[in-house]
């Protein structure tokens, strides 16, 4: 799909079209596609950029900033170099001072995000904070947002959620019809490409109609948390299946966590019910964070995973301390097995993190290779 998005992206900008950088599941998508720009995804998983960005970043930085910025400082991906805009959000306090660094040089707009969600105020700030998004893109692109386009681009991301979510949920069935390697393949780094939901489609009907993946019967079933793996960060999702598992379900940004719901505007404001969903995500950076929880507690009702491995960026403080929480969850209120793999994205520990994973699926019930 990259090779796909560059020349959509080259192709949207030869039509004059804006193409705009996001680096995080909060930025709505939909606005942007309202003010015909095209939204790219641009957190960098490149392990060699990431050493790249230690000129100027902290080495114990967590990787997926570094590599970002490492893209920037060698202006060696593409679709940031074409970018006319880049959404910068107020998430971690490592990707604000990033943001401080990479605008220097480069157009970007911050967009604050309230971060104690249960706060009375925190969802009219964040709509505050929308509606000045919106109006910033008005003036920038020289175009108007009226409700009428805005619900069309919520149509639209409502559809491209329907058909990953689908995707996703495919992944219930045991044995389940793919790899959880291959359903992460089916993601664009750009939102809202028709070609791409005419292929989520298509994918659809040729799941219903395939064969079981009988080489992936008996194998443990595996649910993934924590932080997101982004193109070309997907090295331990691919240690997991490597090792004797299965990967049946993706809590974090690169998986479910941004498609579980979706944009209700019920005839009334479009700009409330964008604001309304996208506040709903829950971030490790919101305190407290109970969202998170609740929802593995219906994906594991849903995939009946045997083991939960929760995957925390080194240097990433806000995961890496709620895993204490996730932890207590699946051991004591779920009793399933967990584990917490704390890496980058160098593969010198690959074999270490392969020995761990090994040890906690031979601690795992064995299962048939009829899926019982």
């Amino acid at each position: 799909m990259i090779s796909n998005c560059l020349a959509y992206a080259r192709a949207a900008k030869n039509q004059g079209r804006p193409i705009v950088g996001i680096m995080c599941e909060f930025t709505p998508r939909e606005l942007i596609l309202a003010a015909g720009g095209v939204p790219v995804c641009l957190c960098g998983g490149s392990a060699a950029t990431a050493a790249a960005a230690e000129s100027e970043l902290p080495a114990g930085l967590c990787p997926l900033i570094k590599s970002t910025y490492g893209y920037h400082l060698q202006r060696s991906n593409g679709l940031l170099e074409m970018a006319d805009l880049i959404v910068a959000e107020t998430t971690c306090d490592g990707k604000k001072k990033m943001f401080e660094l990479m605008g220097r040089s480069r157009p970007m707009y911050i967009l604050e995000l309230p971060q104690k969600p249960d706060d009375s105020d925190a969802r009219s700030h964040w709509l505050v904070e929308l509606r000045k998004f919106r109006t910033f893109l008005e003036s920038r692109f020289s175009v108007r947002i009226t409700d009428g386009r805005l619900r069309e681009a919520i149509d639209l991301m409502n559809r491209e959620r329907q058909l990953r979510r689908q995707l996703a949920w495919r992944m219930r069935s045991d044995p389940p019809p793919m790899s959880g390697r291959q359903l992460l393949q089916l993601k664009s780094t750009i939102s809202g490409i028709p070609a791409d939901l005419e292929q989520y489609e298509r994918m659809l009907q040729l799941l219903d109609a395939g064969p079981v993946e009988r080489h992936l019967a008996g194998r443990a079933r595996v649910l993934v948390t924590g932080v997101p793996l982004v193109h070309g960060a997907e090295r331990v999702l691919e240690l997991i299946e490597s090792r004797g598992g299965v990967v049946v379900a993706m809590e974090n940004c690169t998986g479910l966590k941004p498609l579980v719901e979706e944009i209700c505007t019920g005839g009334g404001d479009p700009l409330a019910g964008l604001a309304e969903t996208y506040f709903h995500l829950p971030c490790s950076v919101m305190t407290p964070n109970r969202r998170r929880l609740e929802l593995l507690r219906e994906l594991v009702k849903e995939f009946r995973p045997q083991c939960i491995i929760e995957v925390v960026w080194q240097g990433c403080l806000t995961y890496d301390v709620e895993s204490a929480l996730v932890r207590q969850l699946v051991q004591e209120e779920l009793h399933l097995g967990y584990l917490k793999l704390q890496t980058d994205y160098s593969p010198s520990d690959s074999a270490r993190l392969g020995t761990r994973i090994e040890a906690l699926l031979e601690t795992l019930p064995q299962r048939s290779p009829h899926g019982d």
